[in-house]
């Protein structure tokens, strides 16, 4: 048995989801959970059951199970239950109800917008999705929600392509990208991996000519080592196959993250997000699915 193998016998069985030990149940390990049991062919349906039970009237979803706000969490919620329900067949669409009320929720929300301002580099005025209701647009929420809006095919909605420009604008000249900012007061900012690697991944299948998603991906392969976290890894690797870009080193690097959490720290979090790049070169989380939604 290899360790994609193992991790994925370990989530079947799983009714926690949280970041880590024992830590309060969560919507997003729930959620990626979920959704690297079904890119392995396996049914996830307590994790996707708890995350209906988890929505509120208005459709969202709370970050934990004592938290109803923030709800930024309902995309990765939305994008978990579409990529179930890509399986199942028209008449049994399990999750067609919360997909309806998440994606209200999700095109009801809306990053606060700001004048432009010389001291930030990036474009304020374009409006994604926030961490909270009531502050500006970042990155990483706003990624998940163009990956949950494509699942249920609504990529050519204005919501999902103004995201899509909010996101290309924040990248960075050299590649890569970080929480949303570019520049401050006249400084170029770092990128980071992880939000880099999610940014690539609401970004697949776009025709833009910009040579700063190549540039991501170049940054990418550069920066992943046998040193690089879990997750940044994760999510790395499946914004490069999400590009064509597989990393030739990807088998070791995972397998050698993958001894690391089994021995030291079985979080659903973290070995969802390995098993799902295992299957990185499957495109788990960006194949289309059919329009039925609107």
């Amino acid at each position: 048995m290899d360790w994609s193998e193992t991790i994925i016998g370990w989530l079947v069985g799983q009714t926690r989801w949280a970041y880590h030990g024992d830590a309060p149940l969560a919507s997003e390990p729930a959620a990626l959970t979920a959704m690297a049991l079904v890119a392995h062919g396996e049914r996830p349906n307590s994790a996707l059951d708890w995350l209906a039970e988890r929505q509120g009237a208005d459709g969202s979803v709370g970050v934990t199970l004592e938290q109803t706000t923030p709800g930024w969490t309902t995309a990765q919620a939305v994008l978990a239950w579409a990529l179930a329900d890509r399986y199942a067949t028209t008449e049994s669409l399990r999750y067609m109800g919360p997909v309806g009320r998440g994606t209200d929720w999700l095109l009801a929300s809306r990053g606060m917008p700001l004048e432009r301002n010389e001291q930030l580099g990036h474009d304020s005025t374009l409006i994604g999705w926030p961490w909270v209701e009531g502050t500006h647009s970042w990155i990483e929420p706003t990624a998940w929600a163009v990956l949950a809006l494509k699942a249920i095919g609504m990529s050519r909605h204005a919501r999902t392509r103004e995201a899509v420009r909010l996101l290309v604008d924040r990248l960075l000249p050299d590649g890569g990208c970080n929480f949303g900012n570019t520049f401050v007061l006249g400084q170029q900012l770092l990128p980071h991996l992880q939000s880099s690697g999610i940014c690539l991944l609401a970004l697949a299948g776009e025709n833009i000519d910009d040579p700063r998603i190549d540039r991501t991906c170049d940054y990418l392969e550069r920066q992943l080592s046998r040193r690089t976290a879990t997750a940044s890894l994760s999510y790395s690797l499946l914004g490069l196959a999400a590009h064509d870009r597989p990393l030739a080193t990807a088998g070791p690097l995972l397998a050698a993250a993958a001894e690391r959490m089994l021995v030291r720290d079985r979080s659903a979090h973290k070995l969802s997000l390995l098993a799902l790049a295992a299957k990185a070169a499957d495109h788990p989380l960006t194949t289309p699915t059919v329009e039925r939604l609107r």
